[in-house]
């Protein structure tokens, strides 16, 4: 696989972001939903590999660039050395805190030249989105909430259109978190994990859940909804 080129080089504050969030979205994917496949690519018996995040939500796992200095700030060199070394989670907890400051080190590439203010709200955006390690550690907040008792609920409209409350339990134990499926819901929108804590919504047409306030739907709108359609399956049926 080659590494893939910068396409673009964004210079505004919301190109930025858009790229920071393209790459951000990325490495999710890989340290989440494809993190058996991560995982396996990661041998220790390689060279030195880095994990990368593209603009178009895509990640790779690749030995870095060659040309120096590179094309861009480069991603922690060797995560797969540790890789059997430590527990599974820990290292997907070191990758993602390394990652994290590669994604923030790529923004400031593209923005080092902004002003005082463009600086703030360049940060302020990326601010507002849950880190990499947030994220990835967040199943171990879900296993102390499991511990606790605590119960966690979603909200999903039925036919009549009224809003119902489906209970979620993470119910598995440490060694297996990779299998289990509640503690596997990523906001559609921000990549963030399910928390029992906030008002979350189902797509009816894709089924994927987010954040009420990603999607700016509160619990009160929810219920005057027969039928939730996210951002991205009601812009679908505009185009059609």
């Amino acid at each position: 696989m080659e590494m893939s080129s910068i396409s673009s080089n964004p210079r505004s504050v919301e190109g930025i972001y858009k790229d920071y969030s393209g790459r951000r979205s990325g490495i999710v994917r890989a340290l989440t939903t494809d993190v058996d496949e991560f995982y396996s690519l990661c041998d220790p018996e390689k060279e030195n590999l880095c994990l990368y995040g593209h603009p178009n939500d895509t990640w790779e796992v690749t030995l870095p660039a060659e040309e120096v200095p590179p094309e861009l700030p480069e991603p922690a060199l060797g995560i797969n050395f540790a890789r059997d070394g430590m527990k599974r989670q820990d290292w997907l907890s070191l990758v993602a805190v390394h990652s994290d400051s590669w994604l923030v080190s790529v923004a400031f590439y593209f923005g080092a030249r902004f002003n005082k203010n463009e600086r703030k709200r360049l940060y302020s955006m990326i601010n507002d989105l849950p880190t990499v390690y947030e994220i990835v550690s967040e199943k171990k907040r879900d296993k102390t909430a499991m511990d606790s008792g605590n119960k966690s609920k979603l909200a999903k409209r039925s036919s009549d259109g009224q809003v119902k409350s489906n209970s979620k339990v993470v119910d598995d134990g440490y060694g297996d978190e990779e299998d289990d499926e509640h503690s596997e819901t990523l906001c559609g929108t921000c990549g963030g994990n399910y928390n029992g804590d906030e008002f979350w919504i189902g797509c009816d047409i894709c089924e994927r859940w987010f954040h009420g306030k990603c999607v700016k739907i509160t619990p009160a709108k929810a219920e005057s909804i027969k039928q939730y359609k996210c951002p991205n399956c009601s812009s679908k049926k505009i185009r059609q």
